[in-house]
């Protein structure tokens, strides 16, 4: 059979975000009593009241974060344009497909994708998640998740395949550069020699590097290839973010990272969300707003995050290769 003419269903696996400021609560509960998340041993026999103490005693200080950024997190209206542009993309290609969302921790949560999927009978479904560096926390945890609630919900066998990553896909490393660009046009061009880049992955504890995770390696190359492709000219840095709890973390710190180059003298900076594609609470409030509050106390004079990939169109080129090509493989 031509795979044009299979029916595919595309799954978009995302981390998700509170929808109102009720929400903040259940939404840190699910990501806490996730397996994948809180993985010490015996967590099996305490998952659930750990999450539920953690939940209760972050939530408040949460909700505060959120009322500066509107009370909700954007991440699902901005995951539905990115939806609706692949579908199009891939329709005017001629494929037969449909694209469904999958958050993790917030709805509409995979059952939601399983049950569209269990009643539309695709020839072919493939989980293409939003995260391009390969992550146990992330990626990992959104396909088990995926097959638990398929076998919950005893979805029929389809062949399915997963996009376990795509660090380094060149139209990826494109859409960075090309947002990266229309930051540093927005900066006088009588200060663009002063700027300089601050790449901010989000962090993950070092008890997953040491258990061979490749995520931090995947952030790298991107950084790599971005700087490389990029030619940007500009003192440039990698750093980390969003840690929670006592364990070590990959460092430097976002934190670390800025309070640095603000004893350095540092006057103009750009900072570059390189592992998100949507905006959140990480960009909205972690850097754009405590970040930049630090910076400015230090004499930081310029301060900017580089726009969303959101719709960009090289990345939405980039999805749509990864399914194409992944279909390809069953022709």
């Amino acid at each position: 059979m031509n795979s044009r003419n299979e029916k595919i269903a595309v799954v978009l696996l995302q981390l998700g975000g509170p929808d109102n400021l009720e929400a903040v609560e259940p939404f840190l509960y699910n990501l806490f009593c996730d397996p994948d998340i809180i993985d010490i041993p015996g967590a099996f026999l305490f998952r659930k009241k750990l999450a539920r103490m953690i939940s209760t005693r972050r939530a408040p200080k949460v909700q505060e974060l959120y009322k500066r950024i509107g009370s909700r997190s954007p991440i699902l209206k901005q995951t539905q344009l990115q939806a609706n542009h692949l579908l199009e993309m891939l329709r005017g290609k001629g494929y037969n497909v449909d694209v469904h969302i999958a958050m993790r921790y917030w709805h509409p949560l995979t059952d939601i994708a399983v049950k569209k999927i269990i009643a539309t009978k695709p020839d072919r479904i493939v989980l293409l998640p939003l995260y391009p560096h390969y992550c146990k926390a992330t990626t990992g945890s959104s396909v088990n998740e995926w097959n638990r609630v398929a076998k919950q919900l005893k979805m029929p066998a389809i062949p399915t395949t997963v996009i376990e990553h795509y660090y380094d896909h060149p139209l990826y490393i494109e859409a960075m550069v090309r947002r990266i660009r229309c930051a540093l046009n927005r900066v006088p061009k009588n200060e663009l020699s002063k700027i300089q880049i601050v790449f901010s992955a989000h962090g993950t504890p070092m008890k997953l590097v040491r258990d061979g995770d490749p995520y931090s390696h995947h952030i790298r190359k991107t950084y790599e290839r971005v700087v490389e492709q990029g030619q940007f000219g500009l003192p440039h840095t990698l750093c980390f973010q969003s840690k929670v709890g006592p364990q070590k973390w990959l460092t430097p710190s976002l934190v670390e990272t800025i309070d640095r180059l603000g004893h350095e003298g540092a006057t103009h900076l750009l900072v570059v969300p390189i592992a998100f594609v949507t905006d959140h609470i990480e960009t909205l409030s972690e850097i754009n707003i405590e970040a930049r509050d630090e910076a400015m106390k230090l004499g930081v004079k310029y301060y900017d995050m580089m726009p969303a990939l959101l719709t960009e169109e090289s990345f939405i080129e980039c999805l749509s290769d990864l399914v194409e090509k992944k279909n390809s493989v069953h022709q």
